[in-house]
């Protein structure tokens, strides 16, 4: 079976721009100074899978999505997909800030690829989950950031994903609103979809995933069963 994400030595750095070096930094560094965010990736995700991203902030890991989800490019290497892969790391990319709820939710139904038809026949079931009450025709800059987040996973529904990433926003905030979408991320999972979900919650990953991967430093460090995470990853 082709994987739903295959990743070969993935890199990807950063050009830090000083405004106003100093003449040491001039000498020492030139004027500009090279990040590495992912360090020689290599990767491989299978449909079915539920996998926990973990790591200290700066690990890698939000960009590590950001390239899986097709936000941001690598500096160089290969990835391949298969699927229709879904992102709710970056909400507010696929939103625009003056069309209402509806009006959001219709386009990016058809960013998705799906038809008019298909988007009017889920419609009302989607408006019932993203529960905003009348703020569903009211533009989108007045919505809260949990306003934004109930809309965005609306928009999962409509899709019907391959492959769903998330971080720990849905561990955070409304209870209710994380039962439904937990029950809906189980749902995805049970008909096949990879699941990617990263967090800085040990406990909520360790309790939802098989399998789990430990980031530092641009680079994997572990990956594998949660059952056999070495005490030294200190995650």
């Amino acid at each position: 079976m082709m994987p739903a994400i295959k990743l070969v030595n993935i890199c990807k750095s950063y050009t830090l721009h000083h405004e106003k070096p100093t003449l040491i930094e001039r000498v020492l560094k030139g004027k500009n100074e090279k990040f590495t965010a992912l360090d020689n990736i290599n990767l491989e995700i299978k449909k079915g899978e539920i996998i926990g991203i973990v790591g200290p902030n700066g690990s890698g890991k939000t960009t590590l999505l950001k390239i899986i989800a097709g936000i941001t490019a690598p500096t160089k290497g290969l990835i391949e997909t298969s699927g229709r892969i879904i992102s709710l790391i970056d909400l507010e990319a696929g939103f625009h800030p003056d069309l209402n709820g509806e009006q959001n939710i219709c386009l990016n139904g058809m960013l998705l690829g799906l038809s008019k038809k298909t988007i009017s026949r889920k419609l009302p079931d989607i408006i019932k989950f993203a529960d905003i009450g009348q703020f569903i025709d009211a533009p989108l800059f007045t919505y809260s950031e949990g306003m934004k987040l109930r809309l965005g996973f609306s928009i999962v529904i409509l899709s019907n994903p391959d492959v769903l990433i998330f971080d720990e926003s849905f561990v955070v905030g409304d209870v209710s609103f994380q039962k439904k979408a937990m029950q809906k991320i189980k749902e995805f999972y049970r008909n096949g979809a990879a699941i990617i979900m990263v967090s800085h919650l040990p406990d909520f990953i360790m309790k939802t995933c098989k399998r789990i991967i430990v980031m530092k430093k641009g680079k994997i460090i572990y990956d594998g069963s949660k059952r056999l995470i070495p005490k030294s990853t200190n995650f």
